[in-house]
């Protein structure tokens, strides 16, 4: 029996990759069992590092800045015959460098990020595939912006530092320097919330970077006053869109100054990765993801692969915690134990639950 081992990433305890290969592990203990490895992501955190390992690009290592403006080594993927590099924001701007007490959306910058793309043009790309999940930002891209030649100046006219406190809100004038360089910019995502709104990158997202909610509205102002002058400056028509609320914005700042396409990053990822022809390949599909919810339904990878699946006419199943799975159409899903994420071992823990579930579910003969 023919199995693909696909699942996304297990948010905060496995990583896609690791996942798959403890699954592949115990289902080749399977007589006769043939066994491919393609672990998935959607545009979440890690997503364009996935997607260099799985393309087996070159990796280029460069120092940069975290979202608080300390030194970090940073990278990209190098795909030369295409000049494109590939990177994700949350490798110098995620939320996962930070201290509980460095995450504040008034002073997080994705200057570091802007760095890494700089240095990405200067190898010569002529595009950029940026994967926008877990950003420890709200700073409409600027940071990036700012990195890439966009200079944004105070009432006297002097250069703002990006990592200044309450950036957004010190911003006067813009000026755009020669420097600009002309590169393409494809913007990965798994959201389609617009920027502003109820629903907006501000609203949902910015609790958990560390925005307290009696500024929710402040903030958003400072946001609508500071668009006002992007737009003036780029000269370019604007309405907000669907991903516009990815990664605190970035979409829509660099939509403004450069040519951009959003794409949904599940859909690009199984593209990249050529996955409807190991869908053909499998008998069985095995995905999972930290917590299936009513937002995987709305093109988590998962639910991705479900499709296409059901669409080849192949048996799949989910492993996650919970059972929002349930009703959503998988042949097969198996419920992981709730973690106590307070234990200091607990990304050990969620390592030997997988183990326990797949055994209990080959010995059981779910896949039979």
């Amino acid at each position: 029996m023919n199995f693909l081992i696909a699942p996304n990433a297990f948010k905060g305890t496995l990583e896609a990759a690791e996942a798959a290969k403890i699954i592949a592990e115990l289902i080749r203990t399977l007589p006769d069992s043939q066994v491919q490895l393609q672990p998935v992501a959607d545009g979440g955190d890690g997503t364009c590092s996935l997607l260099i390992d799985s393309l087996n690009l070159d990796k280029i290592h460069k120092w940069t800045l975290n979202a608080v403006g300390q030194p970090c080594l940073g990278y990209f993927g190098w795909d030369g015959k295409r000049n494109t590099a590939y990177l994700d924001v949350s490798t110098a701007s995620g939320l996962g460098t930070l201290e509980t007490f460095q995450k504040d959306p008034h002073t997080t910058s994705t200057f570091g990020t802007g760095l890494l793309i700089r240095s990405a043009v200067d190898f010569g790309a002529k595009e950029i595939v940026l994967g926008l999940g877990g950003s420890a930002t709200i700073d409409m891209g600027t940071g990036i912006l700012y990195a890439l030649g966009v200079l944004f100046l105070d009432e006297h006219g002097r250069e703002l530092s990006a990592f200044s406190a309450r950036f957004l809100e010190k911003i006067k004038h813009i000026q755009l320097s020669t420097f600009i360089p002309k590169v393409k910019f494809t913007l990965l995502c798994d959201v389609r919330n617009p920027f502003f709104g109820e629903n907006g990158a501000i609203s949902v997202f910015g609790p958990q970077k560390g925005l307290e909610r009696k500024d929710l509205l402040d903030f958003e102002e400072s946001c609508k006053t500071l668009l006002s002058q992007m737009i003036r400056k780029s000269k370019r028509d604007w309405k907000d869109s669907p991903g516009f609320g990815a990664a605190g914005g970035i979409a829509l700042g660099l939509d403004l100054f450069f040519f951009t396409e959003i794409r949904f990053g599940a859909e690009y990822f199984f593209e990249q990765t050529a996955l409807k022809g190991k869908i053909e390949f499998a008998d069985w599909i095995i995905t999972g993801e930290g917590q299936y919810d009513s937002q995987s339904d709305q093109g988590k990878a998962s639910f991705e692969l479900l499709r296409l699946a059901k669409e080849a006419g192949k048996k799949v199943a989910l492993i996650t915690s919970g059972k929002g799975g349930m009703e959503s159409g998988f042949d097969l899903v198996l419920e992981l134990p709730p973690l106590d994420f307070s234990d200091f071992d607990y990304k050990e823990k969620a390592r030997q639950n997988l183990v326990r579930l797949m055994h209990q579910a080959l010995t059981e003969g779910k896949f039979n």
